[in-house]
């Protein structure tokens, strides 16, 4: 047989922003053999996907995600590939699981990303066998796969690799010239062997798990600006990517990325930071971080925000969410493990007035908005507050909102949810940052955050916001264009061997019927999270994508996942930069 595959019909994206044009696609022994206007011999292919009124482009690449420890039971990462992700992002904002030990990797990971520790715990213990990046390597490659996968190597893991962790977290603590000189060998053989680069975290509220160092930051915000100096020399002396975090609360701490990514008097420094968004709480950011990017750019940098193109709506179970960490009372709260000790400081005067005080500032930085009246509740073993906000309850019954929250928490804890959605509300402000250039659409943080939120469909969201704006004869970019910032922009960004479709290319590709992009593609539902014994929120978006083929293999077809997904060789391959 001449092909394996022939797609024919098809809208025809290619990755790189060119016209789509009506195209036949021919795939063979993994690769794409023909891109043809002209009929292929479908006698000559085992396999015929008819894709007449469906779009045909490139798989797309989500170049943030937290997948690390579910990349070594459940490589399959359907979630992701169900909504035509074929190629994804490891080792993201510092947490990579490399270079430190099984028990140090569990504590810097699980707290931040909230996995619970008891899952992730015992598959690092029976599994990890690596320490270095190119054993990690060697594992992956001889891994079963679903997607593509890529990596940053994380400075917080590389860091507590080489000094420990209870050292790596000791503010009084200087890495010596050896522990320097360690971090820059490890890191230069992760860049030698096709790492995509170095992930920081400057953020004080991502805050670490277990017994030992519980509730100290990430290890990358104990580093003096020097040492990351240091590793950016390695970064940019291989043209790679810097994936950072500024700490919210100290918003001109991006100045250090800033000069760091500027390129003036030496080679600038790809840059990536989270994140870009039009928070409810700081309606200046945007337009702050916006000044940002455009000021170094000027200056011969190569900066990009990355930008979720969604509402970002975070699902709570009663305290327990991250944002409650950005301010004292809520961090107290955070800071004790055992309920009773938790539930004793709630019901505490001088703690709640403390809260009502954080609660009531308007002008510091911050994240969430601290509006109670703009949090629905969800489900609780109380009926009659189920639909309605806090403050309605609260003027209800009379009581501070503050104390009607800290009351219902002490009385049903995790037992109460709710959600709120803290930036990206307003479409206009939407559509202009996901309309910048230098937008990099991203930050699904899939993997992550298995009860607060879902995003794994966020390419589809991308399209859905683009095809909305030409509906509404406002378009803000051409689909073309839309395509390619998920694809060919970002690989080319990122130096990977993806995101296009040309003779000779791997054949990853989506099939999407765009007559389903009416779809409510925010809403959320519960599905298994295969081999932690776990329900997690997750995206359903039936019929919009119809057919995802991932190194010429269909892995997702009619809405069903290929079980045979992760045959080693056969579908995902570790990616190398180039």
């Amino acid at each position: 047989m001449q092909f394996d595959i022939i797609i024919k019909n098809g809208l025809y994206f290619d990755g790189m922003g060119n016209t789509a044009t009506i195209q036949n696609i021919g795939i063979k022994s993994g690769k794409i053999m023909r891109v043809s206007d002209t009929v292929l011999d479908e006698s000559q292919s085992h396999r015929v996907i008819d894709a007449n009124h469906k779009w045909v482009m490139p798989g797309f690449i989500d170049s943030h995600t937290h997948y690390d420890a579910e990349l070594i039971v459940s490589p399959s990462l359907s979630e992701s590939v169900r909504h035509g992700v074929t190629t994804v992002l490891v080792g993201s904002c510092s947490l990579s699981m490399i270079c430190s030990d099984y028990e140090d990797a569990a504590d810097i990971f699980t707290r931040v990303e909230t996995v619970p520790r008891e899952k992730v715990l015992p598959i690092l213990k029976q599994h990890k066998t690596w320490s270095t990046p190119k054993e990690w390597v060697d594992f992956v490659k001889g891994h079963p796969l679903g997607p593509n996968v890529i990596t940053m190597l994380g400075h917080s893991d590389l860091r507590v690799g080489v000094m420990g962790l209870l050292r790596a977290t000791d503010r009084n603590v200087v890495p010596s010239a050896s522990e320097i000189k360690k971090m820059e060998d490890l890191l230069e053989e992760a860049l030698e062997i096709g790492f995509i680069g170095l992930s920081t975290m400057r953020l004080k509220w991502d805050k670490l798990d277990g017994d030992r160092a519980w509730s100290k930051s990430l290890p990358s915000t104990y580093a003096p600006w020097k040492e990351i100096s240091r590793l950016n020399a390695l970064v940019r002396k291989f043209d790679r990517v810097h994936q950072g975090a500024p700490n919210a609360a100290a918003i001109l701490q991006v100045n250090q990325y800033m000069r760091e990514c500027m390129g003036l008097f030496k080679k600038p420094l790809k840059t990536t930071l989270i994140s870009r968004m039009d928070l409810k709480g700081s309606v200046y950011l945007s337009k702050i971080t916006n000044i940002a990017a455009q000021v170094t750019n000027f200056f011969r940098g190569d900066f990009r925000w990355q930008v979720l193109p969604t509402p970002f709506t975070v699902y709570a179970d009663g305290i327990d969410v991250v944002f409650f960490e950005e301010f004292g009372a809520g961090e107290m709260a955070l800071n004790l493990k055992a309920e009773v000790e938790r539930n004793a400081l709630l019901k505490d005067v001088t703690y709640r007035r403390n809260f009502r005080k954080f609660y009531g500032e308007k002008l510091s930085p911050r994240v969430w908005q601290r509006d109670f009246g703009d949090a629905i509740i969800l489900d609780c073993p109380d009926n009659s507050i189920i639909g309605k906000n806090f403050s309605e309850v609260a003027k209800g019954r009379n009581v501070h909102v503050v104390d009607l929250f800290l009351d219902l928490v002490v009385e049903f804890g995790t037992k109460l949810r709710w959600y709120t959605t803290v930036a990206n509300h307003r479409k206009d402000v939407l559509k202009k940052m996901v309309g910048d250039d230098k937008s990099l659409i991203t930050f699904s943080d899939a993997g992550a955050h298995i009860r607060n939120m879902a995003f794994y469909n966020l390419p589809l969201r991308m399209l859905k916001l683009v095809k909305e704006s030409m509906d509404e004869g406002k378009a803000i970019m051409t689909m073309e264009k839309a395509v390619w910032k998920m694809t060919g922009d970002q690989a080319d960004w990122f130096g990977i061997d993806a995101g296009k479709i040309r003779q000779g290319d791997r054949a990853d590709i989506v099939i999407i019927n765009p007559e389903y992009f009416n779809l409510d593609l925010e809403q959320v539902s519960w599905a298994e999270m295969e081999n932690f014994d776990l329900q997690r929120l997750v995206n359903r978006n039936s019929h919009l994508v119809d057919t995802v083929i991932i190194n010429g293999n269909i892995a997702f077809e009619s809405d069903e996942i290929n079980h045979d997904l992760g045959v080693v060789n056969e579908f995902g391959q570790y990616l190398p930069a180039k």
